[in-house]
């Protein structure tokens, strides 16, 4: 996200003026703001080491001093966001801004103005939230990307193309060598007939003397006119017949090369999503992934293999045709090319106009598919809750939105285009006149009018495909944009040139780590903590206060911040991602299962796992016994993400799952969490034997569940708050002691009838 923004020459100045006295002053953030006294304007708030200073159009508006000023934070308004400093002890404005493009930089510089008011730290806060608008143009870039369909470098796209369709060159270059030839039968076809008709279909009167006279000597070989011409004819039918056979053959090629690049295309594009981190994929939907890899790829595929070579044709045969009709009749040729010039004028004129109506569709659109993404995804929630009529409402309006945009879009073109063809064939009209004249003259032969024609469409042809040429060209740089986008994102989570696959015992050592989504906000902040092989260490604490996202950091998920993890006294930037996760089981909170068979689920961390090492991973998860009264036992499909199986028969699945696995440090994020009483006895007692000469860290709010654990971590803000043994931590009457206590008051209550709790 960027924070230091570049000021007008005439503000640079002002700046420079005010700072230029004091040496040890300089220039650390510059952000824009856009609203003064309700208007709208394009002001900057410069912040050095030591103070800020509001500058507008050359004239200092405001100038605070950051070292005696302190509660910074920035406010949510009507239509607007601000940002406010407590400067001398008085609440102060600083500046006004639009909220959806200003609000995440001034959330950031809230933290650096804390850190240079408080403990005058200069360190320049670098923050690598993906851009929401345009730097350049100022508009928002396309849905889930940092694309400007504005400001795309065009030759880059065709550049990296030109490099990923190696080995299929011959292939997709053949239907330009078919073009070429459809090129020139395109102006030899017209000679020929022209040819036919001047000489056997109206000849003219000369024409005749030399046929008779030909025909005459010819006559003991039996020439005649109509041989001649069937000659032509054939030679017609040969020439149509090669091309349909060239047809055939570029098809041919053309099944082979599409298919092979499309492969080729979502195979990068699939291998590259599953290389990035997992930040990296959460700032996508799962929606805008799938068309990428589906439809954006097909959109390329489409342009490169039919589009282009057309395109292609089109551009070369209109100043061929021009050249040759000013080589017959230069005045005809002049009426012909007269109205292009008017006619390319509205076309690119109004495709200015009508691009931002397709951009406008296509956000319609896309939001639809969002909608649609979120309610099937969300359909439990939706029928638990009776929303039925509101969500068919809500879809209904997105529809009707793309419905909108769409019907304008056809209103238009509908309007306009008419008015355009009504231009293009003006020279038509004037060549039926002119030429037409000519020929009742007997100045001009019919064949030479026909072949006037036939070269006046080819003219026309393209320039009529030219007003759907740039939406073509349009669509495939976007989807080009977008596929290239996730290719060349580089990995957040990589490993180094020679990592290290190393055999885990289970040592872990946490050193000071820090970590935040956002680097301005810490969700893990300076935490320290040695864990020995075989221990079973329990993480507790209140929602938010980091758990989930230790073991995130401990599976190098993410990567700290600050500090270091190690294991086996090895840090794990260091250790493959392979084989670091190939030693690590997990089941995490929300258990996740695929559409497949109930084994092939059990299998998935093991692949290769025979049938009794399924059966007896099962058995320990105690998920044996409901899996063989399933219709068709471990073959038993168990639906999309599960949802044909409980809340806990599809936990047990997962610690199936984890248990084939074998690992040597196993992660439980309240893996019990789905489970009634009865049932989350057996898993537990399962568990103990699992965890037995293995490192375990276990995540959970039901603090029965780790009793057997030989310390306890409580997190609280993101900070280590407690540590130590289940005793020790009672003692010590903090944290853990009060969530004891509550989970006892509600045990009290919820048991009541029998008498019966479990211990804490």
């Amino acid at each position: 996200m960027k924070l230091l923004y570049d000021m007008p020459q005439i503000d640079t100045e002002i700046f420079e003026k005010s700072i230029e006295q004091d040496k040890g002053e300089k220039l650390m953030y510059c952000l824009p703001f856009n609203m003064l006294d309700g208007k709208f304007v394009k002001g900057f708030v410069a912040f050095t080491n030591k103070k800020m200073y509001k500058i507008l159009d050359g004239e200092m508006l405001g100038v605070y001093d950051m070292l005696n000023s302190s509660d910074f934070k920035t406010e949510v308004m009507y239509g607007s966001g601000g940002f406010y400093a407590k400067v001398d002890g008085k609440q102060t404005l600083v500046c006004q801004f639009v909220v959806g493009r200003n609000l995440p930089r001034y959330a950031v510089i809230v933290k650096a103005c804390e850190m240079l008011a408080e403990s005058g730290n200069e360190e320049i806060l670098v923050n690598n939230s993906p851009e929401k608008f345009c730097p350049d143009c100022g508009r928002p870039f396309l849905s889930g990307s940092a694309i400007c369909p504005f400001c795309m470098k065009k030759l880059d796209v065709y550049g990296k193309l030109w490099a990923m369709t190696k080995g299929l060159r011959l292939a997709m270059f053949f239907p330009f060598i078919v073009a070429g030839i459809g090129i020139l039968v395109q102006f030899v076809m017209p000679v020929l007939q022209r040819y036919i008709t001047d000489t056997y279909l109206f000849p003219k009167a000369e024409t005749d003397e030399k046929l008779l006279e030909l025909l005459g000597k010819q006559s003991l070989w039996g020439f005649n006119p109509i041989i001649g011409f069937c000659w032509l004819v054939a030679v017609l039918v040969a020439i149509d017949l090669f091309q349909r056979a060239l047809g055939v053959t570029e098809a041919r090629l053309l099944a082979i090369a599409s298919g092979k690049f499309l492969m080729m295309l979502r195979t990068l594009l699939y291998e590259k999503i599953q290389t990035l981190s997992l930040s990296s994929i959460q700032r996508h939907s799962t929606g805008d992934l799938m068309t990428r890899v589906s439809s954006d790829t097909s959109v390329m595929q489409n342009f490169i293999i039919r589009e282009f070579p057309n395109i292609f044709r089109q551009l070369i045969s209109l100043p061929i045709a021009v050249i040759i009709l000013f080589s017959m009749d230069w005045v005809i040729a002049l009426f012909v090319i007269v109205p292009i010039p008017f006619a390319i004028f509205i076309i690119t004129r109004f495709w200015g106009f009508i691009h931002n109506k397709n951009r406008r569709f296509w956000m319609a659109r896309t939001r639809m598919q969002y909608l649609l993404q979120d309610i099937l995804n969300g359909i439990r929630v939706v029928k638990s809750f009776g929303q039925e009529d509101k969500e068919i409402e809500k879809f209904n309006a997105a529809t009707n939105e793309v419905a909108t945009q769409n019907e304008r879009i056809s209103r238009i073109w509908s309007t306009i285009w008419p008015f355009i063809t009504l231009l293009i064939n003006a020279g038509q009209y004037f060549i039926i006149w002119y030429a037409g004249s000519l020929v009742i003259k007997e100045t001009m032969t019919m064949g030479a009018y026909n072949q006037i024609f036939a070269y006046t469409n080819i003219v026309y042809g393209p320039l009529i495909a030219l007003a759907n040429i740039p939406n073509s060209i349009s669509n495939f740089l976007t989807s080009s944009s977008k596929v290239f986008e996730i290719l060349e994102e580089t990995p957040e989570i990589r490993d180094i040139d020679l990592p290290m696959d190393i055999k885990i015992e289970g040592d872990i050592s946490i050193n000071r780590a820090t970590f935040g989504y956002h680097s301005y906000s810490p969700v893990l902040e300076n935490v320290t903590l040695d864990i020995k092989a075989g221990e079973m260490i329990g993480v507790v604490g209140h929602s938010g206060s980091g758990k989930t996202t230790l073991i995130n950091l401990m599976m190098r998920l993410y990567d700290v911040n600050e500090g270091e993890i190690l294991i086996d006294g090895v840090n794990i930037k260091d250790i493959s991602q392979e084989a670091l996760r190939s030693q690590i089981g997990v089941v995490l909170q929300e258990t996740h299962l695929f559409s497949g068979t109930v084994r092939e689920n059990i299998r998935y961390s093991k692949p290769h796992a025979t049938d009794e090492e399924v059966i007896e991973a099962a058995r320990i998860a105690n998920a044996h016994d409901f899996i063989v009264n399933l219709p068709e036992g471990y073959n038993t499909l168990v639906g999309e993400k599960g949802y044909s199986m409980s809340g806990g028969e599809r936990q047990r699945v997962a610690i199936a799952r984890a248990v084939i696995h074998n690992p040597s440090i196993l992660i439980l994020d309240e893996a019990t969490a789905s489970l009634d009483t009865e049932t989350e006895k057996l898993i537990q007692d399962a568990l103990n034997k699992l965890s037995e000469n293995r490192t375990t860290i276990a995540i959970a709010h039901r603090l029965s569940t780790l009793r057997n654990a030989n310390k306890l971590l409580v997190l609280d803000k993101g900070k280590v708050a407690e540590y130590g043994t289940h005793n020790e931590l009672l003692e010590m009457k903090g944290i853990y002691y009060k969530l004891v206590m509550a989970q006892r008051e509600m045990a009290h209550q919820i048991v009541g009838e029998n008498g019966e709790e479990e211990p804490a």
